[in-house]
């Protein structure tokens, strides 16, 4: 299944939020050591990677699949869209007087984001490993 291109994306994804985790680990267990400074793993570009995955063999792309709206009453992708207010997180740069820069309560939300990441990679997996099953299945 490594040779779908969906599925090494969603592997590189994972991947990506292992070593992440491993370094958020790293900062919450380094919160009290002097002159610390927390790390982070700077996300890569998935969406290039999928595009460089999926392109087909002679070096086409997929065809995206466009949005109609056949009723004027129909919620579009353009147009009378409804945007919620979504505030930024304001980045704090707080240092303890030992020199220490780690803010448990930053890495513990960003930990915590990254789990329920990998999970939804994880259920992706699966969905598409259920997908395939039902395909092969229906040949039979």
């Amino acid at each position: 299944m490594q040779e779908i291109g969906l599925f090494k994306a969603i592997g590189a994804k994972m991947d990506f939020l292992s070593q992440r985790q491993s370094v958020l680990a790293r900062n919450v267990a380094n919160a009290d050591t002097n002159g610390y400074k927390p790390l982070d793993l700077k996300e890569p570009d998935f969406s290039t990677y999928l595009k460089k995955e999926t392109a087909g063999s002679a070096g086409t792309s997929v065809t995206p699949v466009a949005i109609a709206s056949t009723d004027d009453q129909h919620i579009g992708a353009t147009g009378n869209t409804v945007t919620l207010g979504q505030k930024k997180q304001k980045d704090v740069y707080e240092t303890a007087p030992a020199g220490n820069a780690v803010i448990l309560e930053e890495q513990l939300m960003k930990a915590g984001k990254n789990v329920m990441d990998y999970n939804l990679m994880v259920n992706l997996y699966q969905k598409q490993v259920g997908m395939l099953r039902t395909a092969l299945d229906a040949g039979r």
